[in-house]
């Protein structure tokens, strides 16, 4: 039987998401957890990568167990996590369904404050310039157009392409905070951070309008902005159809 978990995390105290060799990862703490709870050795596959130290509202993934999972494992499961890594739901799906290929959509919220915080620091951009909203968003509707994000993609990444459909790209208020928010099919490593990079070198008049969708043309890291620090950087969604789950 194959299951998914849904899954938060602070990404402060990891290398990521994905298990690797020699670094402390949330996959390894999880795979580990219910390894030890279902006495049987369980590997996840989850949605996606996040890198070093970014967070996650919502990550989802999958695991095989051949037996009925009881009630209890929940309670289980997280008393063995550390505070900052929590289960929270487990469904079971259809065997062929996989949470990182059937993904319909994944969306990510950039936070950004603008009045220092001892209680936003780390989890949250502290950027004290006026934000021009307008002319952000306007930026975030070029990206709508465009399907090829080479230039906002880390230079050694393993893909056959750098094509994403993006849903949704749009620069929030929320009194003196802002949230970008932005959904697609599917991330480049180091996608949103370096989006939200060059979109505040725009916000700062090192860039244009023109700039910005030319950075977009030209297909080469070399012409955006820098990668924004990714201690404000949330997976925040995301999305399957109704039709993945056993009946």
């Amino acid at each position: 039987m194959r299951f998914f978990i849904e899954i938060s995390y602070l990404g402060t105290n990891y290398h990521g998401w994905q298990i690797q060799e020699n670094a402390r990862t949330v996959q390894n703490e999880v795979d580990k957890a219910i390894s030890l709870i279902l006495k049987s050795e369980i590997k996840t596959t989850g949605s996606g990568r996040t890198d070093t130290g970014v967070h996650a509202l919502s990550q989802v993934a999958h695991f095989d167990f051949d037996e009925k999972i009881d009630s209890s494992f929940l309670y289980r499961v997280n008393s063995l996590l550390d505070n900052d890594i929590s289960i929270n739901s487990l469904h079971e799906v259809k065997n062929n369904i996989s949470a990182r290929y059937d993904a319909l959509e994944r969306e990510y919220i950039y936070k950004i404050n603008s009045i220092k915080s001892p209680f936003l620091s780390k989890r949250s951009l502290y950027y004290p310039r006026t934000i021009n909203i307008k002319l952000i968003n306007e930026a975030c509707n070029i990206l709508l157009l465009h399907n090829d994000f080479k230039s906002f993609s880390k230079v050694k990444t393993d893909v056959k392409n750098f094509n994403c459909q993006i849903f949704k790209a749009e620069l929030v208020s929320e009194g003196k905070n802002y949230r970008f928010i932005i959904s697609s099919n599917r991330f480049l490593r180091g996608m949103v951070r370096t989006i939200v990079g060059t979109l505040l070198q725009l916000n700062e008049g090192k860039l244009d309008i023109k700039d910005f969708e030319n950075i977009l043309v030209g297909k080469n890291r070399k012409l955006a902005g820098p990668s924004a620090p990714a201690y404000a950087l949330y997976l925040s969604n995301v999305t399957y159809s109704k039709t993945i789950y056993n009946e």
